[in-house]
């Protein structure tokens, strides 16, 4: 049995980043982050095409985490505002305790370790927090850049989801 309570939302703090709940005022930011065809590359979705969608995927997030069915923190440098990625708990089901995490980052800020040093507090929430046996991500098997940093924390390789993705898993045994 998982203990996934996301309300009062939790804020994770790093070296670098807070991870903090999305709000209304990141609709510029969520555009920029869902419609950069970089990000989207791997991505089996259709790009954000205005503020208006932005400001509906905020609004769904939210709801999600106040029913606490998935939650989404929104990625910023300490001491600023400006959103620069996401990463997300989804899909969670009972037997096993597990979940599917996803996560982004605009191109910027990528190949910098900024999202191994968000996913480390994330994984640690998931664990101890949401009491998670087992993480699972989903990465496209060309982006290895996201295969990297599955790999170097210690995810292992769980086989295809189809030709182009390819599955990783994180169990917890403690």
């Amino acid at each position: 049995m998982t203990g996934k309570k996301f309300t009062p939302f939790p804020v994770l703090q790093t070296g670098r980043l807070t991870l903090r709940q999305l709000r209304d005022s990141d609709d510029h930011d969520i555009l920029a982050l869902r419609s950069n065809a970089q990000v989207n590359h791997y991505l089996d979705r259709r790009p954000s095409q205005s503020l208006n969608d932005a400001r509906h995927f905020i609004h769904t997030v939210n709801d999600n985490v106040q029913r606490d069915a998935s939650i989404y923190w929104a990625l910023t440098l300490r001491g600023a505002d400006n959103l620069i990625g996401t990463v997300c708990l989804f899909n969670f089901s009972e037997n096993p305790a597990k979940a599917e995490i996803g996560y982004e980052l605009l191109p910027a800020f990528q190949g910098k370790g900024f999202m191994h040093e968000a996913l480390s507090p994330v994984l640690h929430f998931g664990f101890q927090r949401a009491g998670l046996r087992a993480i699972e991500a989903h990465t496209h098997s060309e982006n290895r850049q996201s295969t990297r940093v599955l790999e170097s924390l210690q995810f292992k390789r769980d086989g295809a989801a189809d030709a182009n993705i390819t599955r990783f898993n994180l169990t917890h045994d403690g």
